[in-house]
């Protein structure tokens, strides 16, 4: 995987810290095996149908968390300082 587009990367730094054992493997698995990274994108924000085998519990929560109710400002990528930081 080369570039995350800017949803997928937020929404780790939303998630990951909460997902159960089996979330993390379906997301590792949504991140790292398509070829093409904006197709993540494009599933997330259901411009495009997911294949089948990424269709999950992880591929909702990223559509959800896409569609950006809250009216949050996306614009870049997060520091990577969460990685480090204790659950909230």
């Amino acid at each position: 995987m080369i570039e995350i587009p800017l949803p997928p990367c937020l929404f780790a730094k939303e998630y990951l810290h909460n997902m159960t054992e089996k979330q993390l493997n379906l997301y590792d698995r949504l991140i790292n095996e398509p070829s093409n990274d904006w197709d993540i994108y494009y599933w997330a924000t259901e411009a495009k149908p997911a294949p089948e085998i990424f269709e999950n519990e992880v591929m909702e929560l990223l559509r959800e968390f896409a569609k950006n109710r809250n009216k949050e400002q996306r614009l870049r990528a997060p520091d990577l300082e969460y990685l480090f930081e204790k659950p909230h």
